[in-house]
């Protein structure tokens, strides 16, 4: 048992270091391409007994830090989808010598080599790449897994979830199950959400540089604006503007800032919290009361109770602006307090250019039409996904051009871009990577200039 205690600490003193704001492991490096190998091959025969019992005995050895004969048995069964399993257990190891066992089984299983800067990551994307489908059992053995790590994420793997577990994982980060309105940090290392912020008058924020980047929301005729250093160390924050109940969810692996109105008819509204698990790098929330958790991208409920009432959160538009131009075109404007109003120091740039040198965590295939980091300014009209090269859109109408696509104009607005319909009618929309806009929206249509 010491030696359980032991790995569980070990990962618990990453998270904890990891939680500062930071939700990538300290030594990521930037996502290369998949390797261009063809994949290997595999059919869907049911798991022979001993690879059952090997499976378990390597589950097993997540707690012990040991490797023994279970992954020989792995190895000799040539069976690829395995290597889901494998990547997961590499995930959440912290011993050296084990860590390199695990890449040798996944390269006898698949014939490639991840990169040893950055394996695991190189490992998912390749399989991703290839699409290789999960082996039977893997739901609950992948379960087995992270709860050795985390506990309190037993209630997300719920097997009628709609999530595909190949693609989930640790963000390096535990589950903040804080309460509402709880101001102080996670005991072991979380993402802490900040609820109902201190804020201040736009002359109560020269604190915050002009040219600096904000998150601005308007409802029922009030303002206000999110800096983005803030949102970087909570990446969530429940609040009450105009009236309404909101949560603005900021996943800054995708360059996503993303709202929706978390009010209910039958409750009290939702509180969001973040899991400390990845979609394809997508920030995975949850509600707090139900445990179920959500897509942050698309507001869709994937598990749980919300999950089987069919929720999706209704989505508000957000701009990506800077505060200088924002409070000028929003002078009634109100800004969230310089120490959030929990007597919190953040500094001006908590990430440090973690981002760029591109993704740090899986995301599979990107579409190739835009740099993975490029950003866009996404809206979903009539069930078409449309999206605009941010740079490329400001430039065409700086020039006097129209941006418009499939019903979609763009305009500027206080110193971001918003969309409207043909009627000049509001659309939401909202600025993010183009890896994570594409995956989520595969059959977007890309404006071109």
């Amino acid at each position: 048992m010491r030696s359980s205690r032991r790995v569980v600490r070990l990962v618990l003193a990453c998270a904890a270091a990891l939680a500062a704001g930071c939700s990538a492991t300290p030594d990521a490096e930037s996502a290369t391409a998949a390797v261009e190998a063809p994949p290997p091959a595999w059919d869907d025969a049911p798991l022979t007994p001993d690879v059952v019992l090997a499976i378990d005995a390597l589950i097993d050895r997540v707690q012990y830090l040991t490797p023994d004969d279970a992954l020989d048995t792995i190895d000799a069964s040539g069976d690829p989808r395995l290597a889901w399993l494998i990547v997961d257990v590499l995930r959440m190891v912290v011993d050296e010598d084990f860590s390199d066992r695990l890449i040798e089984s996944f390269t006898a299983l698949t014939g490639v080599t991840p990169d040893p800067a950055r394996p695991w990551t190189s490992a998912v994307d390749q399989l991703m790449a290839w699409d290789v489908p999960a082996p039977p059992g893997y739901f609950d053995a992948k379960r087995r897994i992270h709860v050795i790590i985390d506990e309190r994420w037993a209630p997300f793997f719920d097997a009628d979830a709609d999530i595909d577990w190949r693609q989930v994982g640790w963000g390096g980060v535990l589950l903040d199950d804080r309460e509402l309105g709880d101001p102080n940090r996670c005991r072991f290392g979380c993402i802490p959400a900040l609820d109902d912020p201190a804020v201040t008058d736009a002359d109560g924020g020269s604190w915050y540089p002009d040219d600096a980047q904000v998150f601005g929301i308007e409802l029922n005729g009030e303002f206000r604006a999110y800096p983005k250093n803030i949102m970087e160390i909570h990446e969530m924050v429940n609040d009450s503007l105009g009236g309404r109940r909101i949560a603005l969810v900021y996943c800054t692996l995708c360059a996503s800032a993303q709202a929706y109105l978390t009010e209910r008819p039958d409750g009290p509204p939702y509180v969001l919290r973040t899991s400390g698990l990845l979609q394809r790098s997508n920030k995975l929330t949850f509600d707090l009361e139900t445990r179920s958790l959500i897509d942050s991208f698309t507001g869709r409920a994937l598990s749980g109770p919300l999950h089987d009432a069919g929720v999706t959160l209704e989505p508000v538009t957000v701009v990506t602006s800077t505060w200088g131009s924002w409070r000028t075109e929003h002078p009634d404007t109100t800004v969230v307090a310089r120490d959030g109003g929990i007597l919190r120091d953040y500094p001006l740039d908590p990430l440090r250019g973690r981002d760029d040198d591109g993704p740090i965590f899986p995301i599979g295939e990107a579409d190739p039409r835009l740099d993975v980091h490029e950003h866009v300014l996404g809206v979903v009209i009539d069930g078409e996904a449309v999206a605009f090269p941010v740079e490329a859109a400001r430039a065409a109408l700086a020039d006097g051009e129209p941006v418009d696509l499939l019903g979609v104009e763009l305009r500027p607005d206080a110193g971001g871009l918003v969309a409207v319909d043909r009627t000049g009618a509001p659309l939401v929309s909202h600025q993010a990577f183009w890896f994570a806009w594409s995956q989520f929206h595969p059959d977007t249509q890309l404006w071109e200039g």
